[in-house]
């Protein structure tokens, strides 16, 4: 019975591709308190997302884990290094000995410590050619999941994600039902009784055509990659302004989640 749960990590734990009504984000972490939430007395749940989009992973050690770690919560989650492992010339190994120092220090203050894999990218156009890097540091992950006793949610495995509906128009955030499917697996893997089944089927999509395809092609990089290329080559990261959520009452993220579906 997990009464208190932290979210630590970048883009994909603040749950950027996951709009609430007012503009911000739900997103998967959000929506797995929701769930464990369901489980305790009302009022019996603490819940504090500190993720925050474009983080590196030695930023998210500086400012997320030491103020996860004094929270001393029953559950942290932590979800870190994707950030470091697309970007040309980093090293799996070096982001890897980083990732476990700071899982070891959380795993001395929280009950679990939730560590999660990267997705496999070979349908993603910009990160398609990153695919053994990204298998090479989740191999790492299971390891250091190991060593320290984590469950491990294990995003390459959940082949549903695989479908383009699971994204979002970037292609580099997870969609509504993409982050709801995630959520869905984090609570099997911690053992919750879940509302449905992350593995279910999609609906059959109608074929598309070679003219649609390069259409929504064109349209992608005009509207995604080459703004994400420009923040590359002007140092600059898309959470810069942005703060973390914080403390979430788990009331106020249903009813978030409800005025959206």
């Amino acid at each position: 019975m997990i009464g208190s749960y932290v979210a630590v990590g970048d883009s994909f734990t603040e749950g950027v591709g996951d709009p609430g009504p007012d503009g911000a984000f739900v997103g998967w972490a959000d929506r797995l308190a929701v769930l464990l939430a369901d489980r305790r007395p009302e009022g019996d749940f603490r819940y504090t997302n500190l993720a925050v989009r474009g983080k590196l992973l030695d930023q998210i050690v500086a400012d997320q884990v030491p103020r996860a770690a004094s929270l001393a919560p029953d559950l942290i989650s932590f979800c870190a290094g994707g950030n470091d492992i697309i970007r040309p010339g980093t090293d799996p190994d070096d982001v890897a000995e980083r990732f476990e120092k700071a899982v070891a220090r959380l795993t001395g203050a929280a009950g679990t410590v939730l560590v999660t894999t990267g997705f496999d990218t070979r349908g993603v156009p910009l990160l398609k050619h990153l695919r053994g890097k990204i298998a090479t540091y989740n191999g790492h992950v299971r390891a250091v999941a190991d060593r320290y006793g984590c469950p491990v949610l294990d995003l390459w495995s959940l082949r549903t994600v695989q479908d383009r509906r699971a994204w979002d128009h970037d292609r580099l955030h997870l969609s509504p039902e993409g982050h709801t499917r995630v959520a869905l697996r984090a609570g099997q893997v911690l053992g919750v009784d879940v509302p449905a089944d992350p593995d279910q089927p999609w609906p059959p999509l109608p074929p598309r055509g070679t003219l649609e395809v390069r259409r929504d092609d064109v349209h992608w990089a005009r509207e995604y990659l080459v703004p994400w290329i420009g923040r590359r080559l002007r140092g600059e990261s898309s959470g810069d302004a942005v703060t973390a959520k914080g403390t979430l009452s788990p009331d106020d993220i249903r009813t978030r989640i409800a005025s959206v579906a």
